[in-house]
Parts: structure tokens; C-alpha cells; sequence
């Protein structure tokens, strides 16, 4: 095409991240707030721009996240439109998971376990239209083999930082590696979630080095009251979404260089 042709002519400036953004189908990016544990901080999240909640149900692992099944599906209930809210648990046996999303009315499951492909078929055969993400501790740099078996059974993946020290497979304000990050975000066929430690301030820079197809926070956007942080939300999602807008408005001066120009 001959945008394409005249990229380098205009704008020779432009990063390797926004190079790739040019040649995106979607230059929207999805956010996610996950902890959610009343209904007020679900609507505040939507109202802030949020594309998903997360409904952290079925406990193994330390969290102060957790709530149960029927908070969940009263949060579930109470959500605003267009917002999609996420069953984050960490159980791994198909038929308990099945129960809660049937349960909690959810449109989304993430899984934070040792779950198979063959729970995650079971799943996907009793609930065929919800979407599935799975979780990935980036530990280093073997772990996209690990997640390879399941690029076929999932819908996304996301990427997560693992705290041994604490007990924690989720929501531990720590960040991993975005340089392998990065690598996966390359080399595999599904949308890749980032999430661990994201902060209103570090989010932009994450999305850049990373450029994933969604982000995700929780412990990054609470208050000290263990809720969410309305300003922290808001931040959030001002400097996610205008991180992914910033090459389109790199584009629209591009063509309006074309314009003028031939």
C-alpha cells in the first residue's frame, strides 16, 4: 500500500513498537482492573474506561483478593453494560470451574492453575461461547514452551509475576521480565494480557516495551483500605489507552502528509 511506502519517507522517526502498531488491526488497548470486591468499585472501573473486571473465586494460594461465589455473581449482576467481568480462580478441576461460572453468570474465565488441556477441552465443551484466558508465570524464558500445548484451546493468554517468597500466584506489585515478555508477545498466535505490578506509572513504559493486547492491575490501583483507588483507575486507563493511541495520531499525520504531497 502506499501508506506503507511512504512510512519511511515521513516518518523515519518512528520506534520499532510504533512501526508494529502501523500494521495492527486494532489500535485499541483492552484493560482489565482485577480484584474487584463490591459492587461500587465494578462500576467505578467502568465509568473509568475499563474493558473488564476480574472476580478473584476459588482459593489455593494466598490473596487478599478473594471473595465468594455469591459476591461474585452479585457484582456480576450490578455490572454495567458493556463491560466484561472475569472469573480469575485458580481451581483446576473442569467441573468445579464449570459450577462457578454457571453460578457467578460470568462471561470470561482466567485460569491460574495447573490445568490441562483436556480440563480446559471439558470446559470449553460444557461453556462453548465463553472466552478462556490462561495464566503463565514468566520464571524465564523456557515458559513459552509450556504455553505452546494450549494456543489452540485458549482464547488468550495472560503473563503474570509468580511470589514463592509470599504465597502468591496473582496480585503481587511485582514485575517480571518484559524483555521475554516481549519475545512471547512475537512468537505466539494468541492475544498476550500483561499484567504483574502494573502501576499508573509504569504502564505506559510496559506497553511499549511489551506491546501486549491488554493490560492488567490490581494491586497497582488499590487504596490503603485494600479497595480500589478511583484516581489510581482512572491514571490507569488514561495513560494504557493513550500509550496505544499515540502512533495513531503519528499516522494521521502521515497522511495528511500523503495528502499534500501527491
Amino acid at each position: 500500500m502506499l501508506f506503507f511506502k511512504v512510512i519511511n519517507k515521513f516518518a523515519p522517526d518512528l520506534s520499532e513498537h510504533h512501526q508494529r502498531l502501523f500494521r495492527r488491526k486494532s489500535s485499541i488497548m483492552r484493560i482489565k482492573v482485577c480484584g474487584i470486591k463490591r459492587v461500587e468499585d465494578a462500576v467505578m472501573a467502568a465509568y473509568c474506561g475499563a474493558d473488564a473486571i476480574g472476580l478473584v473465586v476459588g482459593r489455593k494460594h494466598n490473596s487478599d483478593d478473594f471473595i465468594d461465589k455469591h459476591l461474585a455473581q452479585k457484582i456480576v449482576r450490578e455490572c454495567p453494560p458493556y463491560i466484561s467481568p472475569v472469573l480469575v480462580t485458580e481451581l483446576d478441576d473442569a467441573e468445579e470451574i464449570s459450577g462457578l461460572v454457571h453460578e457467578t453468570g460470568v462471561t470470561s474465565v482466567q485460569l491460574h492453575s495447573d490445568c490441562t488441556v483436556d480440563s480446559i477441552i471439558s470446559l470449553r465443551k460444557t461453556f462453548p461461547n465463553i472466552k478462556i484466558i490462561k495464566n503463565f508465570h514468566v520464571i524465564g524464558p523456557g515458559v513459552i514452551h509450556a504455553m505452546k500445548p494450549f494456543e489452540s484451546v485458549v482464547d488468550a493468554f495472560i503473563l503474570d509475576t509468580l511470589d514463592l517468597a509470599n504465597d502468591k500466584v496473582g496480585s503481587t506489585g511485582l514485575v517480571h521480565d518484559w524483555s521475554i515478555s516481549r519475545k512471547i508477545v512475537k512468537e505466539v498466535s494468541r492475544p498476550v494480557i500483561l499484567a504483574g505490578g502494573l502501576t499508573p506509572e509504569n504502564v505506559g513504559e510496559a506497553i511499549r516495551v511489551v506491546n501486549p493486547y491488554g493490560v492488567d492491575a490490581s494491586s497497582g490501583l488499590k487504596d490503603s483500605n485494600g479497595f480500589k483507588n478511583e484516581m489510581k483507575v482512572i491514571n490507569f486507563v488514561h495513560r494504557a489507552k493513550n500509550e496505544r493511541m499515540r502512533p495513531l495520531l503519528v499516522r494521521f499525520k502521515v497522511i495528511s502528509a500523503i495528502y499534500h504531497n501527491f
